[in-house]
């Protein structure tokens, strides 16, 4: 037993230690692009191992706190973590966790409709016109499979767009990271094996009404235009799924 909690213990030291480096960038203010203390330094500090260290500098950068540059001027340097990279560790998260469509939608109710009213009337010309111009790439129904989930794929990028340029960070966050999950489940659980023209329409006809809303400044409208559209993809792509559920079947 005791060598069983000695093992264990080892094993969680260098985790303990990248904690703690993260803490010393925090405490410290420090910023992208900024050099951390040597490893002898780190040694020192934290009065652990090389290996441990080492290890827990391995653990941030895999995580994208930092990095290692070598050579002259070389070191490690706090790195800024990306909005992609954050979604892409949180994704493998939930990629194990077998989400439903109604879990995702539950989310995009709540989320999407305030995120809508709150860009009414204060989007730029230009950020209107790239909203515009995703539209455009599926101007007709889709007539093959692989239109059909390129469709799709792009209408949520269109709600991307909308978590992007979204002033409170964390809401634009949260929606962009469901629209990752939703693009994913598309994927990787194969729900658009035929073309869904009721899908299409409604989708594209929902978003039309909401950039009028948005261009008008009509928080009210845009907000319930984008719940509807939420309601109504949810219980297109619940069918979907079921109808894809049956052919496994079969």
């Amino acid at each position: 037993m005791a060598n069983g909690e000695g093992s264990s213990a080892r094993l969680r030291r260098p985790a303990q230690v990248a904690e703690a480096i993260k803490s010393l960038i925090v405490e410290g203010g420090l910023r992208a692009g900024d050099r951390l203390p040597t490893e002898a330094e780190l040694i020192d500090r934290f009065q652990k191992a090389k290996s441990t260290v080492r290890e827990a500098m391995r653990i941030l950068e895999a995580q994208g706190i930092v990095t290692t540059r070598s050579g002259p001027g070389g070191g490690t340097f706090v790195a800024a973590v990306s909005s992609e990279r954050a979604s892409a560790l949180l994704a493998n998260y939930f990629y194990f966790q077998n989400l439903s469509i109604e879990e995702v939608y539950e989310v995009r109710r709540a989320l999407e409709p305030e995120l809508a009213a709150s860009l009414a009337g204060r989007l730029t010309d230009l950020q209107l016109d790239d909203l515009e111009a995703i539209l455009e790439r599926y101007p007709a129904a889709p007539k093959t499979a692989e239109e059909e989930r390129e469709h799709h794929v792009a209408s949520l990028r269109f709600h991307g767009k909308l978590a992007e340029i979204a002033d409170n960070q964390l809401l634009g966050f949260i929606i962009g990271f469901i629209a990752k999950i939703l693009t994913d489940l598309t994927v990787y659980r194969h729900l658009y094996k035929a073309p869904n023209e009721a899908l299409w329409r409604e989708g594209r006809e929902h978003q039309r009404a909401l950039l009028a809303a948005l261009r008008s400044g009509n928080a009210r409208a845009a907000r319930q235009v984008m719940r509807s559209h939420m309601t109504t993809a949810q219980r297109l792509m619940e069918a979907q799924a079921a109808e894809v559920g049956k052919r496994f079947i079969a």
